[in-house]
C-alpha cells in the first residue's frame, strides 16, 4: 500500500487528477479541489501528498490530501453508507477536514448539503455517524472576529485572495470571481466566499 509520496507535479488536470513524478515514475492521484494549495512543498515543485490506496475488485486508485487529517477524513466518509469517493472528494474539496468536523460537530447540514451529490438525508447521515469522530477546527469566539469595513473597489482581490489562502490554486480562485461577476462588488464578503465555493465544488 502507498500511504505518502513526494514528489514533483507533471501533468494536472481540471478535473482533479495530478500525475505526480517520483524518482522517475509517475503516479497518477486525485485530489480534492484545493488540495495543492494546501500541500506541503519543497522549493516551487515538490509536494507531498498523504495517499489512501483505494483497492476494489475492479478498481486500483489513489487518492492524495495535504494533511493527515484530510486523509483521516476522507477515509471515515467512504466508511458511511452510501458515500463513495467520488463524494467524499467533493466534501473536502469544499470542506477541509478542521471545516468538516465543525460543521459535523454544530449539526451544519446545510453546509453538507450545498455539497453537489450531498442531499439532505445524506448530510443527516453524515452527522448521525461521525458525530464525535473527526477533530474540530478551533472556534473563534464570537465578537473576536475582525470587523474591518471591506471597500466595494478591492473586494474581487479579497475574494480571490481569500480563496487562494484557503488552498485553491489561482487561476481556480479567478474563475470562481469571473463567474460571480456584478455580484462580487453587491454581496457580503462571507456570501461571496459560500458562493465561490459551491461553484468550485461544481467544476
Amino acid at each position: 500500500m502507498i500511504g505518502r509520496l513526494t514528489g514533483r507535479i507533471v501533468e494536472d488536470s481540471a478535473e482533479g487528477v495530478v500525475v505526480i513524478d517520483v524518482g522517475g515514475v509517475g503516479y497518477e492521484v486525485t485530489v480534492p479541489l484545493g488540495a495543492l494549495g494546501r500541500a506541503s512543498r519543497e522549493g516551487d515543485d515538490v509536494v507531498t501528498l498523504y495517499v489512501h490506496t483505494h483497492v476494489r475488485e475492479d478498481t486500483f486508485a489513489l487518492y492524495g490530501f495535504p494533511t493527515r487529517d484530510d486523509r483521516a477524513a476522507f477515509r471515515s466518509l467512504i466508511g458511511v453508507s452510501s458515500i463513495g469517493p467520488k463524494i467524499a472528494m467533493s466534501i473536502l474539496g469544499a470542506l477541509p477536514a478542521g471545516e468538516l468536523a465543525s460543521a459535523i460537530a454544530r449539526g451544519e447540514a446545510s453546509r453538507l448539503v450545498a455539497v453537489p451529490g450531498v442531499g439532505k438525508k445524506t448530510a443527516e447521515r453524515l452527522i448521525l455517524e461521525l458525530k464525535g469522530k473527526l477533530a474540530a477546527a478551533p472556534v473563534v469566539a464570537k465578537g473576536t472576529e475582525a470587523k474591518a469595513p471591506v471597500a466595494p473597489e478591492g473586494k474581487a482581490e479579497l475574494l480571490h485572495g481569500a480563496l487562494t489562502r484557503m488552498g485553491f490554486r489561482p487561476a481556480e480562485a479567478e474563475r470562481a470571481v469571473t463567474a460571480l461577476g456584478a455580484r462580487v462588488q453587491a454581496e457580503p464578503l462571507g456570501d461571496l466566499v459560500r458562493e465561490a465555493l459551491a461553484l468550485l465544488s461544481s467544476k
